[in-house]
């Protein structure tokens, strides 16, 4: 399979296909008469799990780590266990920071629903801003949990 007919088998873009080939992901034959890149059932194998694992939240370094280990014949498991360990109470803080920055977002909607508009006067940028107060607290369930 050319480039475009593995991207298409595997729901991808062309792009994509050549980016997982540079960065070593993928590891396509030469075709010897014209130079193309040509890839297998394999391939197209390996394509679909680097795409599940991207799902997972896996960077392409760790895929890169997963597949070393599979082709070396080592299991990966206990390394994909251990990165989702290390990676979930960071994705939940991340969510965390993520609802604290929504109702900041909605309270300051709120405030400013009946504010009128202003124009810079060179003490002033945005009114609308420079009205909000400024919040560095992070409170939330995950920390208030440790």
């Amino acid at each position: 399979m050319k480039v475009n007919q593995l991207a298409k088998a595997a729901g991808v873009t062309g792009e994509t296909v050549r980016h997982y080939t540079r960065e070593g992901l993928l590891s396509p034959r030469r075709d010897p008469d014209n130079g193309y890149q040509l890839y297998d059932t394999a391939d197209l194998g390996r394509l679909r799990f680097i795409q599940r694992a991207r799902t997972l939240g896996f960077s392409l370094r760790e895929i890169a780590d997963i597949l070393q280990h599979a082709d070396q014949g080592d299991s990966p498991c206990p390394l994909v266990r251990d990165l989702l360990a290390q990676r979930l109470p960071q994705v939940r803080e991340r969510i965390c920071e993520l609802e604290a920055l929504a109702a900041r977002m909605e309270q300051a909607l709120e405030s400013w629903a009946d504010m009128p508009d202003g124009t810079p006067n060179g003490h002033s940028i945005c009114r609308l801003i420079e009205s909000f107060p400024q919040d560095t607290s992070a409170c939330c369930a995950a920390q208030e949990r440790s």
